[in-house]
């Protein structure tokens, strides 16, 4: 049996398909592009395997997903060109009749770490996924299962302290200006420095300053959800990154709570390569199938 796995991505697609035990045995990247001929490179795909069981599909979004919404299955008001209001879950089940599970880009890649972590026998019960890119999203799992009711939770617009050294910085955020994402996705560098983030030396005092945000939010779920860990990912993160945050986290925090080892609390994906929310499509795509 195959399981499919679509990391839609507004950048980038990520199909593939793997097997029960989460192995991937092929997998294809592609550009973002407009909806119509995006979602028909997916289904081009799919198409060349028989016996594909079960689909599960991480999303950016917003995307809608209480099931009992006529929006079910739709990436909803993003700001992509072209991509509000599109029914995507609709698009493949017009040519797959198959269960399709349907989730947030995060929400993906945090039940992949989640599930990594299970078979590495950590035998965790909770974790938050930040992913730090373009945007800044997270997903949250708890007791096995995703944080959110109404909606997907849209942590990477909380609201924070101000670094002493960024006052002037108005934050880049088209609806909250200096929001978590405002001031430490990706394109902040840019506009604070004038240089892209991959072009700053660590050693520059900006990274500080992003620690000093990014350390903030890892508080805000640790006493909020009292998560087992708390993993970063995206295009911002790098270890050396994580240092700089664990050491602005322990000095904000100031041993109010027990979180164990920083190392072991704040920590890169355990999948390379951006992989966590294949194996998170995966596991997903499993778990519709035998509902």
């Amino acid at each position: 049996m195959l399981l499919g796995s679509i990391e839609a991505g507004g950048t980038k697609f990520v199909c593939a398909v793997g097997n029960e035990d989460y192995r991937t045995k092929n997998i294809v990247r592609f550009p973002t592009t407009t909806p119509e001929e995006t979602l028909t490179k997916c289904v081009e795909y799919f198409k060349k395997f028989d016996d594909v069981k079960a689909i599960g599909v991480s999303s950016f979004g917003p995307i809608e997903l209480r099931r009992n919404s006529p929006k079910y299955g739709y990436i909803t008001n993003t700001p992509k060109p072209g991509w509000a209001d599109v029914d995507f879950v609709g698009r493949l089940k017009k040519d797959f009749d198959v269960p399709i599970h349907w989730t947030t880009d995060v929400n993906g890649s945090a039940y992949g770490e989640y599930v990594i972590s299970t078979l590495f026998n950590e035998h965790i019960n909770s974790l938050v996924y930040y992913t730090i890119g373009t945007g800044v999203g997270a997903g949250a799992i708890v007791n096995g299962k995703f944080i959110g009711d109404l909606g997907h939770p849209e942590m990477g617009h909380v609201r924070l302290k101000r670094h002493p050294d960024d006052l002037d910085f108005p934050g880049i955020c088209p609806f909250h200006g200096d929001c978590l994402e405002g001031l430490v996705s990706g394109p902040t560098f840019e506009a604070r420095t004038g240089k892209k983030g991959q072009n700053v030396p660590l050693t520059d005092h900006v990274w500080d300053i992003v620690a000093y945000y990014v350390a903030q939010a890892a508080i805000q779920v640790t006493l909020t959800l009292r998560p087992a860990k708390i993993v970063f990912g995206g295009g911002v993160v790098s270890e050396e990154f994580l240092k700089k945050v664990r050491v602005q986290f322990k000095e904000l925090l100031n041993d109010y709570v027990d979180v164990g080892k920083l190392e072991d609390y704040i920590v890169m994906p355990a999948i390379k390569e951006n992989g966590s929310a294949t194996l998170g499509d995966f596991a997903l795509a499993l778990l519709e199938y035998r509902k």
